[in-house]
């Protein structure tokens, strides 16, 4: 159809507007910490904590009695309070590898070998058989493997994956992969279905960096293929029958455990291998590792193109006894610009005024920090003393499932503490003015509605908007969505019509925050007036984005006038 009218004529045109934006990509909670299992050192993203106990599991016998590692702890408050996902980074000292399991033939020959994702000797599911083909070895948190339907004429068979503590007649299956092979040509080969990628932590001076090993995505949740020692490539010949040298490649039916895997918990570089919990966490002692374990995976996690969260948090270290490693990850935030980190200034039992003065060495509206430690029933079915950290990003969580992230995660609406018992002191009208006014939020306790966040400022020193924690969140989001959009832009002509693309997006956005309380006013710039020639010829693109953001009440003044009798109300 022409597009243009040469004679007198109506011409009619359309311009397609209902093109539907996709949503940002969403941020959760990052956590770095101990755990009883897992991939070490590789940020992991779970969606529930049945998924973060699937995978890292989450009480431990330590010294003849149970305990719960804050990471579990606290990954168990995040889910119950709405969150929708957790980046978990698990810290632990020393050298590490998954267990291995290599699957024979027939005749007792290697086939091929299975690695367990995660790392540790309590992966090692190997030793004694008992009844029922028990593993004496075996636990809720390690593995075992089945190997089923091995069949010549097909050359495929079935991989079974139980947990390591089942029995032959009470099996607990956790994947099935079935139908695979040993042709590295075929589609279900076993590298292929099951997948056979590891990752390890690489550094480049400061910088640390995931590399990948490996050809193909792993499909499994708990083990890759590290080996094919007996590849069947072309398993048929050209009438479709297996090959006999072939044939005899394939592993026998059977079940068998996993081994070799190393790497304790609890191997401290200074000290004995008594782990410390809890309110007995040192200087030294985290839950049975040292503080420098931690320095790689906050390192790690300051790469924004691989790891997005809005909240980040290392419950078990403070600014007291751990100072290196929290300021680094306030300074991780900083640089960042997309998260708070929740900090502790101290350890159990401090007082009021030890608190307030560490709170003045940071200025950082990207750091927060609330006091005090609180008591709560853990997975483990013990009354512990936790950490202010350990809890608060689940009042984070239920923030943004209840309002928005920039309504205030503070006071009895959204910052009630249902799952804590008690704090550990009953702060006083005149603790939590000292507190606040040392940028500290303080955790009251009220008869009647128990313990609650009462308290929403950042590290920030300066007097403004930024000094409150809805304000900076909000930014977090505004800027995270905003990016998101901008990143399409990158390449495109810089023109009339790339600008308006900006617009179309980013208004709207705006005003469905400003009509949800999260702005006064706004205004949104990209035209000629800011991308002038000399931008232009830069290869820059200029937008300006002008913000009211909405402010909180938190000082209620409330003026009571005592009138005589006969006086008149003023209409």
């Amino acid at each position: 159809m022409a597009e243009t009218l040469l004679s007198p004529g109506v011409l009619a045109r359309e311009t397609d507007q209902s093109f539907i934006q996709g949503q940002p990509i969403q941020a959760g909670a990052a956590i770095i910490g101990p755990a009883v299992k897992g991939p070490v050192g590789i940020p992991t993203l779970v969606s529930s904590f049945s998924e973060y106990q699937a995978v890292f599991g989450d009480t431990v016998t330590s010294g003849s009695q149970q305990y719960e590692y804050l990471n579990a702890t606290s990954a168990r408050n995040y889910f119950s309070q709405g969150g929708t996902s957790l980046l978990v980074t698990r810290v632990q000292s020393g050298s590490w590898t998954g267990a291995e399991a290599e699957v024979v033939d027939s005749s007792s020959t290697a086939s091929f070998t299975l690695t367990t994702i995660s790392e540790g000797t309590i992966m090692n599911s190997t030793g004694p058989t008992g009844s029922n083909g028990t593993l004496a070895s075996g636990s809720k948190d390690n593995i075992r493997y089945e190997i089923q339907g091995a069949n010549t004429s097909t050359g495929t068979f079935s991989v079974i994956i139980r947990r390591g503590d089942d029995s032959s007649k009470q099996k607990n299956v956790l994947e099935t992969f079935q139908n695979v092979s040993l042709d590295p040509k075929s589609n279900n080969y076993i590298s292929r279905v099951i997948g056979d990628t590891y990752y390890s932590v690489g550094s480049d001076g400061a910088d640390h960096y995931v590399k990948s090993h490996g050809n193909y995505v792993n499909k499994s949740k708990y083990i890759y293929v590290s080996n094919v020692a007996q590849p069947t490539s072309d398993y048929f010949d050209n009438n479709g029958v297996a090959k006999p040298e072939f044939t005899s490649s394939l592993p026998a039916d059977g079940s068998g455990s996993f081994g070799g895997g190393s790497g304790s918990l609890f191997t401290l570089t200074a000290e004995s291998s008594s782990a410390l919990w809890n309110e007995n966490i040192t200087s030294t002692n985290i839950q049975g590792i040292s503080p420098a374990s931690y320095n790689e995976s906050i390192s790690l996690l300051a790469n924004k193109d691989d790891y997005r969260f809005n909240l980040i948090t290392i419950p078990g270290l403070n600014a007291t006894d751990h100072a290196p490693q929290v300021n680094s990850l306030i300074s991780l935030a900083d640089t960042r610009q997309d998260c708070i980190a929740v900090v502790d200034l101290a350890g159990y039992s401090k007082t009021v005024s030890t608190i307030t003065t560490k709170a003045t060495s940071f200025d950082s509206s990207y750091g927060a920090t609330y006091w005090p430690w609180l008591q709560i029933l853990n997975g483990a079915g013990q009354t512990v003393w936790v950490p202010a950290s350990t809890m608060i990003p689940g009042v984070y969580a239920f923030t943004d499932a209840s309002s928005d992230a920039w309504f205030a995660p503070a006071g009895l609406t959204r910052g009630a503490l249902g799952n804590v018992i008690k704090a550990e002191r009953k702060l006083t009208s005149g603790n939590r003015d000292s507190l606040y006014t040392a940028n500290v939020n303080p955790i009251a306790t009220f008869p009647g509605s128990g313990v609650v966040v009462f308290g929403q400022k950042t590290l920030q020193k300066r007097s403004s908007a930024l000094d409150r924690v809805n304000v900076r969140r909000l930014l977090i989001e505004l800027k995270s969505y905003i990016s998101q959009v901008s990143d399409n832009l990158v390449f495109e002509q810089n023109s009339i019509a790339t600008r308006n693309s900006f617009l179309t997006q980013v208004n709207p956005y705006l005003e469905s925050i400003q009509q949800r309380q999260g702005l006064y006013a706004f205004k949104v710039v990209m035209d000629e007036t800011n991308n002038t020639a000399d931008v232009v010829d830069r290869n820059e693109l200029v937008g300006q984005i002008y913000l009211q953001p909405t402010k909180t009440a938190e000082f209620i003044l409330l003026d009571f006038n005592v009138l005589p009798t006969g006086a008149t109300f003023p209409s």
